[in-house]
């Protein structure tokens, strides 16, 4: 079975040399984040091997062995793989001949009957995925017989990666406060909390608070909690100090396949500017060199198909009288839904009007069951 769940962070003394390498840098005038493959956001073919395996951020959660890909390539045998983003499928003859699946683009994840060349008519895992405009579908067949084990993997994955969206997609006006503290994600650690930075979206100064945490970046405002912004660090495409009609400001600029934006923050005085630009790239840097996507499971023992479980036969300790005696109990069974209404008749035994007994029961047989 699988069990999903999420792990804490450690505070940045646990954090690798790397990590503790960026903490220690100068303040850069702007930071620009590198380029990176969201592996969950696309649909791919036959990608090399740089990508098909797990890149930063991304961990494979189970691996089935014997899976046919049955709607490309039906009748060869591949590996599929179920990480924290995506599904990966692999022909087992060559693993170039490959395909991607993010958990972003599919749809629809159901059970339904397909003709396989290895099993025959079965039951399969199909998945609708759109991509780039394109609707696709994916036909996946377990080999192993008698194991739902394809598809309580990807459907609880499915789901887990549905219910964290907050870790990966930019939110506006949401309900991330409560009583003018930030609603933490499960593991979410704040690192700095600032207060009375403007908001210069529209050249509008919203006076407000800033959150930095190891996930994202949130603000918002003073007067009225709703109107905030939740930028997890995996949008952010660049950090910097920036002039503007206001003086200069922090920057932060967002990816074009997300919420496209280009957010000002205004902080005073200048020295405590410069000291949150530098700390909100130093979190940028980290976040970006082992992404935060906010899927992560414990996987318990996986229970034995039906036909690896024998039973052996065993013999019971007992042995079989056969008597001409009938059992007492028997005559507390109901009759098959048949009226037996019966006058009752004097019983000299007890000296009372009892139901007349079933024929070959005793009342002294009745007595032994006491």
């Amino acid at each position: 079975s699988l069990s999903l769940s999420l792990p804490r962070f450690a505070s940045w003394g646990g954090w690798s040399r790397e990590a503790a390498g960026i903490m220690s840098q100068q303040l850069l005038p702007t930071f620009t984040a590198p380029g990176m493959f969201l592996a969950d956001l696309d649909v791919r073919f036959d990608l090399p091997s740089s990508i098909i395996n797990c890149v930063a951020g991304e961990h494979c959660i189970d691996t089935l062995e014997e899976v046919e890909d049955s709607k490309g390539n039906n009748g060869e045998r591949g590996k599929l793989m179920v990480t924290n983003l995506r599904l990966i499928w692999l022909w087992r003859k060559r693993a170039s001949l490959n395909l991607s699946v993010g958990f972003k683009t599919i749809n629809s994840l159901s059970i339904r009957n397909t003709d396989s060349k290895l099993r025959g008519r079965t039951h399969a895992l199909y998945v609708i995925a759109v991509s780039g405009g394109r609707r696709y579908q994916f036909i996946f067949t377990n080999l192993v017989p008698n194991t739902p084990r394809l598809f309580t993997t990807v459907q609880a994955v499915k789901r887990a990666y549905d219910t964290s969206w907050l870790y990966r997609e930019i939110k506006l006006r949401g309900a991330l406060v409560e009583e003018g503290d930030l609603k933490l994600l499960p593991s979410e650690e704040i690192y700095e909390t600032v207060h009375g930075v403007a908001n210069l979206h529209r050249d509008e100064g919203h006076m407000g608070t800033m959150v930095l945490t190891n996930v994202r970046l949130v603000w918002f405002g003073h007067m009225n909690e709703s109107y905030n912004a939740s930028i997890p660090y995996i949008q952010v495409t660049s950090v910097g100090l920036k002039p503007s009609k206001f003086g200069e400001v922090l920057s932060v600029g967002t990816r074009k396949d997300s919420v496209k934006m280009q957010i000002g923050f205004r902080i005073e005085p200048l020295e405590k500017l410069k000291a949150v630009t530098l700390r909100a790239q130093r979190l940028l840097q980290v976040a970006l060199a082992c992404p935060l996507y906010g899927v992560f499971t414990t996987t318990e023992a996986q229970p034995e198909p039906q036909n690896q479980l024998i039973v052996e036969p065993s013999v019971d300790d007992v042995e079989i009288v056969d008597t001409d005696t009938t059992d007492a109990f028997a005559a507390y069974f109901a009759d098959s839904g048949k009226d037996r209404r019966t006058d009752p008749e004097f019983n000299e035994e007890l000296g009372l009007a009892v139901e007349p007994l079933r024929h070959g029961v005793t009342m002294a047989s009745l007595w032994a069951v006491v």
